[in-house]
Protein backbone atom coordinates (compact mmCIF):
# COMPACT_ATOMS: atom_id res chain seq x y z
CA UNK A 1 0.00 0.00 0.00
CA UNK A 2 2.76 2.45 0.97
CA UNK A 3 4.66 1.61 -2.23
CA UNK A 4 1.55 2.44 -4.28
CA UNK A 5 1.15 5.77 -2.47
CA UNK A 6 4.83 6.58 -3.04
CA UNK A 7 4.43 5.71 -6.73
CA UNK A 8 1.44 8.03 -7.06
CA UNK A 9 3.22 10.87 -5.28
CA UNK A 10 6.16 10.43 -7.64
CA UNK A 11 3.90 11.65 -10.48
CA UNK A 12 4.75 15.39 -10.63
CA UNK A 13 1.34 16.76 -11.59
CA UNK A 14 -0.52 14.61 -9.08
CA UNK A 15 1.78 15.76 -6.28
CA UNK A 16 1.45 19.37 -7.45
CA UNK A 17 -2.35 19.16 -7.49
CA UNK A 18 -2.41 17.60 -4.03
CA UNK A 19 -0.12 20.35 -2.72
CA UNK A 20 -2.40 23.00 -4.23
CA UNK A 21 -5.45 21.44 -2.59
CA UNK A 22 -3.72 21.27 0.79
CA UNK A 23 -2.53 24.84 0.21
CA UNK A 24 -6.13 26.04 -0.17
CA UNK A 25 -7.03 24.52 3.20
CA UNK A 26 -3.90 25.85 4.87
CA UNK A 27 -4.56 29.27 3.32
CA UNK A 28 -7.95 29.36 5.05
CA UNK A 29 -6.21 28.68 8.36
CA UNK A 30 -3.56 31.31 7.61
CA UNK A 31 -6.35 33.90 7.33
CA UNK A 32 -7.20 33.07 10.94
CA UNK A 33 -3.55 33.30 12.02
CA UNK A 34 -3.02 36.62 10.24
CA UNK A 35 -6.04 38.18 11.91
CA UNK A 36 -5.92 36.62 15.37
CA UNK A 37 -2.24 36.21 16.28
CA UNK A 38 -1.54 39.98 16.56
CA UNK A 39 -4.67 40.41 18.70
CA UNK A 40 -3.59 37.52 20.92
CA UNK A 41 -0.17 39.13 21.31
CA UNK A 42 -1.69 42.53 22.12
CA UNK A 43 -3.93 40.96 24.77
CA UNK A 44 -0.96 39.22 26.31
CA UNK A 45 1.03 42.48 26.34
CA UNK A 46 -1.85 44.30 28.05
CA UNK A 47 -2.08 41.54 30.66
CA UNK A 48 1.67 41.69 31.32
CA UNK A 49 1.53 45.49 31.65
CA UNK A 50 -1.48 45.26 33.96
CA UNK A 51 0.27 42.68 36.15
CA UNK A 52 3.38 44.84 36.31
CA UNK A 53 1.42 48.02 37.12
CA UNK A 54 -0.92 46.08 39.43
CA UNK A 55 -4.10 47.25 37.76
CA UNK A 56 -7.17 45.22 36.82
CA UNK A 57 -8.21 44.51 33.26
CA UNK A 58 -11.75 44.22 31.90
CA UNK A 59 -13.13 40.92 33.23
CA UNK A 60 -14.92 40.29 29.93
CA UNK A 61 -11.62 40.24 28.06
CA UNK A 62 -10.13 37.80 30.56
CA UNK A 63 -13.14 35.45 30.64
CA UNK A 64 -13.74 35.09 26.90
CA UNK A 65 -11.29 32.74 25.15
CA UNK A 66 -9.53 34.16 22.12
CA UNK A 67 -7.07 31.94 20.29
CA UNK A 68 -6.62 30.30 16.90
CA UNK A 69 -9.53 27.91 17.58
CA UNK A 70 -12.00 29.99 19.58
CA UNK A 71 -14.25 31.86 19.13
CA UNK A 72 -15.65 30.38 15.92
CA UNK A 73 -15.46 32.53 12.81
CA UNK A 74 -18.12 35.25 12.57
CA UNK A 75 -19.10 37.94 10.13
CA UNK A 76 -17.25 41.15 11.10
CA UNK A 77 -20.36 43.21 10.25
CA UNK A 78 -23.32 41.39 11.83
CA UNK A 79 -21.40 38.97 14.12
CA UNK A 80 -23.35 35.99 12.75
CA UNK A 81 -21.52 32.67 13.07
CA UNK A 82 -20.17 31.37 9.77
CA UNK A 83 -21.41 27.86 9.05
CA UNK A 84 -18.90 25.21 7.95
CA UNK A 85 -20.30 24.98 4.43
CA UNK A 86 -19.92 28.77 4.14
CA UNK A 87 -16.23 28.50 4.99
CA UNK A 88 -14.98 26.29 2.14
CA UNK A 89 -11.85 27.92 0.68
CA UNK A 90 -12.56 30.06 -2.41
CA UNK A 91 -15.69 28.06 -3.36
CA UNK A 92 -17.84 29.54 -0.60
CA UNK A 93 -16.69 33.05 -1.50
CA UNK A 94 -17.72 32.51 -5.13
CA UNK A 95 -21.08 30.93 -4.26
CA UNK A 96 -21.86 33.73 -1.79
CA UNK A 97 -20.72 36.29 -4.41
CA UNK A 98 -18.33 37.79 -1.88
CA UNK A 99 -21.06 38.70 0.60
CA UNK A 100 -22.22 37.55 4.02
CA UNK A 101 -25.15 35.13 3.80
CA UNK A 102 -26.85 36.87 6.73
CA UNK A 103 -26.38 40.64 6.32
CA UNK A 104 -25.30 40.72 2.64
CA UNK A 105 -22.35 42.97 3.48
CA UNK A 106 -19.22 42.59 1.33
CA UNK A 107 -16.51 40.16 2.47
CA UNK A 108 -12.93 41.31 1.89
CA UNK A 109 -11.42 39.79 -1.26
CA UNK A 110 -8.09 39.28 0.51
CA UNK A 111 -9.39 36.09 2.17
CA UNK A 112 -9.77 34.05 -1.03
CA UNK A 113 -6.69 35.75 -2.49
CA UNK A 114 -4.56 34.50 0.42
CA UNK A 115 -6.03 31.02 -0.08
CA UNK A 116 -5.21 31.10 -3.80
CA UNK A 117 -1.72 32.49 -3.11
CA UNK A 118 -1.07 29.68 -0.63
CA UNK A 119 -2.33 27.08 -3.11
CA UNK A 120 -0.17 28.37 -5.97
CA UNK A 121 2.99 28.75 -3.89
CA UNK A 122 2.45 25.27 -2.41
CA UNK A 123 2.09 23.79 -5.90
CA UNK A 124 5.29 25.54 -7.05
CA UNK A 125 7.21 24.20 -4.05
CA UNK A 126 5.92 20.65 -4.57
CA UNK A 127 6.72 20.74 -8.28
CA UNK A 128 10.22 22.09 -7.62
CA UNK A 129 11.29 19.72 -4.84
CA UNK A 130 9.13 16.71 -5.71
CA UNK A 131 8.41 13.87 -3.33
CA UNK A 132 11.19 14.71 -0.85
CA UNK A 133 11.77 15.81 2.72
CA UNK A 134 12.87 19.15 1.30
CA UNK A 135 9.38 19.63 -0.13
CA UNK A 136 7.67 19.13 3.23
CA UNK A 137 10.06 21.48 4.99
CA UNK A 138 9.80 24.09 2.23
CA UNK A 139 6.00 23.98 2.45
CA UNK A 140 6.13 24.69 6.19
CA UNK A 141 8.47 27.63 5.55
CA UNK A 142 6.31 28.92 2.69
CA UNK A 143 3.12 28.90 4.76
CA UNK A 144 4.88 30.66 7.63
CA UNK A 145 6.24 33.33 5.29
CA UNK A 146 2.76 34.08 3.92
CA UNK A 147 1.47 34.64 7.45
CA UNK A 148 4.46 36.86 8.27
CA UNK A 149 4.01 38.95 5.12
CA UNK A 150 0.41 39.86 5.78
CA UNK A 151 0.87 40.41 9.51
CA UNK A 152 3.72 42.78 8.70
CA UNK A 153 1.59 44.60 6.13
CA UNK A 154 -1.23 45.00 8.65
CA UNK A 155 0.72 45.73 11.83
CA UNK A 156 4.38 46.28 10.84
CA UNK A 157 5.18 43.32 13.04
CA UNK A 158 7.03 40.04 12.47
CA UNK A 159 6.00 37.93 15.49
CA UNK A 160 8.65 36.00 17.40
CA UNK A 161 5.98 33.28 17.72
CA UNK A 162 6.71 32.48 14.06
CA UNK A 163 10.26 33.68 13.34
CA UNK A 164 12.02 32.08 16.31
CA UNK A 165 10.60 28.55 15.79
CA UNK A 166 11.57 28.87 12.11
CA UNK A 167 15.10 29.87 13.12
CA UNK A 168 15.53 26.87 15.40
CA UNK A 169 13.95 24.57 12.81
CA UNK A 170 16.42 25.75 10.18
CA UNK A 171 19.36 25.06 12.48
CA UNK A 172 17.91 21.63 13.32
CA UNK A 173 17.40 20.69 9.66
CA UNK A 174 21.03 21.53 8.95
CA UNK A 175 22.06 18.61 11.17
CA UNK A 176 20.63 16.32 8.47
CA UNK A 177 21.84 18.40 5.51
CA UNK A 178 18.30 19.06 4.28
CA UNK A 179 19.17 22.41 2.68
CA UNK A 180 22.66 23.17 3.99
CA UNK A 181 25.28 21.96 6.45
CA UNK A 182 25.49 22.94 10.16
CA UNK A 183 28.50 25.25 9.82
CA UNK A 184 26.92 27.20 6.94
CA UNK A 185 23.60 27.32 8.82
CA UNK A 186 25.10 28.70 12.02
CA UNK A 187 27.17 31.27 10.15
CA UNK A 188 24.10 32.16 8.10
CA UNK A 189 21.96 32.74 11.18
CA UNK A 190 24.65 34.88 12.81
CA UNK A 191 25.39 36.75 9.59
CA UNK A 192 21.72 37.30 8.71
CA UNK A 193 20.98 38.91 12.05
CA UNK A 194 24.28 40.74 12.27
CA UNK A 195 24.18 42.32 8.80
CA UNK A 196 20.78 43.97 9.22
CA UNK A 197 21.53 44.88 12.84
CA UNK A 198 24.65 46.71 11.63
CA UNK A 199 22.71 48.49 8.87
CA UNK A 200 20.07 49.48 11.43
CA UNK A 201 22.64 50.93 13.81
CA UNK A 202 24.48 52.85 11.07
CA UNK A 203 21.23 54.26 9.68
CA UNK A 204 20.08 55.29 13.15
CA UNK A 205 23.46 56.90 13.86
CA UNK A 206 23.33 58.84 10.57
CA UNK A 207 19.65 59.92 10.63
CA UNK A 208 18.45 59.48 14.19
CA UNK A 209 15.63 57.28 12.86
CA UNK A 210 14.95 53.57 12.94
CA UNK A 211 15.10 52.21 9.41
CA UNK A 212 13.68 48.77 10.18
CA UNK A 213 12.53 46.57 13.04
CA UNK A 214 14.25 43.76 14.91
CA UNK A 215 11.84 41.30 13.31
CA UNK A 216 13.60 41.91 9.98
CA UNK A 217 16.94 40.92 11.54
CA UNK A 218 15.39 37.68 12.80
CA UNK A 219 13.76 36.91 9.45
CA UNK A 220 17.06 37.22 7.57
CA UNK A 221 18.63 35.05 10.28
CA UNK A 222 15.92 32.48 9.50
CA UNK A 223 16.97 32.36 5.84
CA UNK A 224 20.61 32.18 6.87
CA UNK A 225 19.83 29.18 9.09
CA UNK A 226 17.79 27.43 6.39
CA UNK A 227 19.93 28.11 3.33
CA UNK A 228 23.38 29.01 4.67
CA UNK A 229 25.45 32.17 4.61
CA UNK A 230 26.14 32.04 0.85
CA UNK A 231 22.55 33.03 0.07
CA UNK A 232 22.43 36.13 2.26
CA UNK A 233 23.85 38.49 -0.37
CA UNK A 234 21.33 37.55 -3.06
CA UNK A 235 18.43 37.76 -0.59
CA UNK A 236 19.47 41.23 0.57
CA UNK A 237 19.98 42.37 -3.04
CA UNK A 238 16.61 41.07 -4.25
CA UNK A 239 14.64 42.40 -1.28
CA UNK A 240 16.32 45.81 -1.49
CA UNK A 241 15.66 46.16 -5.23
CA UNK A 242 12.01 45.12 -4.95
CA UNK A 243 11.49 47.24 -1.83
CA UNK A 244 13.02 50.30 -3.48
CA UNK A 245 10.96 49.88 -6.65
CA UNK A 246 7.66 49.42 -4.81
CA UNK A 247 8.50 52.25 -2.42
CA UNK A 248 9.10 54.64 -5.33
CA UNK A 249 5.85 53.52 -7.00
CA UNK A 250 3.88 54.09 -3.78
CA UNK A 251 5.37 57.54 -3.26
CA UNK A 252 4.93 58.67 -6.88
CA UNK A 253 1.60 57.11 -7.83
CA UNK A 254 -0.16 56.34 -4.53
CA UNK A 255 0.91 59.56 -2.80
CA UNK A 256 2.50 57.55 0.01
CA UNK A 257 4.25 60.02 2.35
CA UNK A 258 8.00 59.42 2.38
CA UNK A 259 8.07 59.65 6.19
CA UNK A 260 5.47 56.90 6.58
CA UNK A 261 7.27 53.56 7.08
CA UNK A 262 6.87 50.74 4.56
CA UNK A 263 7.22 47.23 6.03
CA UNK A 264 10.35 45.48 4.75
CA UNK A 265 9.28 41.99 5.87
CA UNK A 266 7.23 41.10 2.75
CA UNK A 267 10.12 41.98 0.42
CA UNK A 268 12.57 40.04 2.57
CA UNK A 269 10.21 37.05 2.74
CA UNK A 270 9.63 37.10 -1.03
CA UNK A 271 13.36 37.29 -1.75
CA UNK A 272 14.07 34.47 0.70
CA UNK A 273 11.38 32.29 -0.86
CA UNK A 274 12.83 32.87 -4.33
CA UNK A 275 16.28 31.97 -2.98
CA UNK A 276 14.83 28.81 -1.44
CA UNK A 277 13.72 27.63 -4.87
CA UNK A 278 16.23 29.15 -7.31
CA UNK A 279 18.99 30.52 -5.08
CA UNK A 280 21.70 28.32 -6.59
CA UNK A 281 21.05 29.58 -10.12
CA UNK A 282 20.73 33.21 -8.98
CA UNK A 283 23.94 32.98 -6.96
CA UNK A 284 25.76 31.61 -10.01
CA UNK A 285 24.52 34.49 -12.19
CA UNK A 286 25.33 37.07 -9.48
CA UNK A 287 28.85 35.76 -8.91
CA UNK A 288 29.46 35.58 -12.67
CA UNK A 289 28.54 39.22 -13.16
CA UNK A 290 30.59 40.16 -10.09
CA UNK A 291 33.59 38.37 -11.63
CA UNK A 292 33.95 35.98 -8.70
Amino acid sequence: MMQQIDALLAIPYLLTSLAALVGLIVGSFLNVVIYRLPIMMQRNWRKECADYLQIELDETELSEPFNLALPLSRCPHCNTAIKPYQNIPVISYILLRGRCASCNKAIAARYPLIEVLTAISSAVVAYHFGDTTQSLCALALTWSLIALCFIDLDHQLLPDNITLPLLWLGLFLSLFGIFTEPQASILGAIGGYGILWTVYQLFKLATGKEGMGYGDFKLLAVFGAWLGWKYLAIIILLSSLVGAMIGIILIVFAKHHHNKPIPFGPYLASAGWIALLWGGELNHVYLSYAGL
